[in-house]
């Protein structure tokens, strides 16, 4: 990673060839990566100590935020944000060889389940009866169809992982919308920005913000004015719930800004005496390049 001989160790939502590893790939090197079936096992990995980080998706441009990544990074262990990276993601319908003849005789389509929601009008159009199945990543659906040659059974996925399970593409580009990228995320137990080699690239930072208990009304208004008159550029809230209770919700915001920024730590200071609940989750490069290892 960088210049350094040091390889960490990084978990992955596996196996080979999934969209995660082509991110973790281009961040980390081909060394070193261990995949694993899930994203909680990739968080966990991280948790137990079994690897330095993980790396799992985050946000898709089309399907929104991955449900699981944020419930195990806002509720699971005390984990924080290292990089970030956004990748071009393209959907293929893949069969195995030996179904090439059958296949408009597909009795299901397997895929990670952004992936099918990806190529909705796509399947509505062409295989509008036939089940789709979920999977844990669609290289999890390619590795299933090239051991199982004999079942009409079709995947969506990427070239990479036609390549890698020896599977034939049968149509190229069925995702609905060509403007397709999904966000990924490196986390660690460490506060930890993985650096860039490319100047350009720009510092981020993850807050979540709890409300007060009080519900008074016009405390979001007061929360979000904490940044506009500093002039934080926001470029994301979500609400998502607190799993308390219904209605109880707590708040994802991204700034375009170092924590470590002095107006950051004025807003931190004033969100505590709003008697709201902040905690960061880091400051991280959005990247595409190499990164190197650097404490904050």
């Amino acid at each position: 990673m960088g210049n350094d001989r040091y390889t960490p160790t990084v978990a992955y939502l596996g196996p080979e060839a999934s969209f995660t590893h082509v991110a973790a790939s281009t961040l980390f090197g081909t060394s070193g990566l261990i995949p694993q079936p899930t994203i909680p096992d990739c968080v966990e990995a991280v948790v137990e100590g079994r690897v330095a980080y993980a790396i799992v998706p985050l946000e898709n441009a089309l399907e929104g935020s991955v449900p699981m990544t944020i419930d195990y990074l806002f509720h699971g262990a005390e984990l924080f944000i290292n990089a970030e990276i956004s990748i071009p993601i393209e959907q293929h319908l893949m069969v195995h060889k030996k179904q090439i003849p059958f296949i408009t005789e597909m009795e299901s389509i397997n895929s990670h389940p952004h992936a099918l929601a990806q190529c909705h009008k796509y399947l509505q159009y062409h295989y509008r009866r036939v089940p789709l199945i979920q999977t844990t990543s669609t290289a999890a659906a390619a590795k299933y169809i090239s051991e199982n040659p004999d079942v009409k059974v079709a995947a969506i996925g990427n070239k990479l992982a036609a390549e890698k399970y020896g599977l034939h593409i049968a149509e190229e580009n069925i995702h609905d919308f060509h403007f397709n990228h999904t966000r990924f995320v490196v986390l660690s137990l460490r506060k930890e920005i993985l650096e860039t080699n490319d100047h350009s690239a720009k510092l981020k930072t993850t807050l979540m913000v709890k409300l007060p208990e009080d519900d008074r009304s016009g405390v979001l208004h007061q929360v979000l004015s904490v940044f506009a008159w500093r002039r934080l550029n926001l470029s994301k809230i979500e609400s998502r719930p607190l799993k308390t209770g219904l209605g109880n919700y707590f708040f994802i915001i991204d700034v375009m800004e170092s924590e470590e920024h002095p107006m950051m730590k004025g807003a931190m200071e004033e969100l505590a005496a709003l008697n709201c609940t902040a905690r960061s989750f880091g400051s991280y490069f959005i990247y595409d390049q190499l990164p190197s290892r650097h404490s904050i």
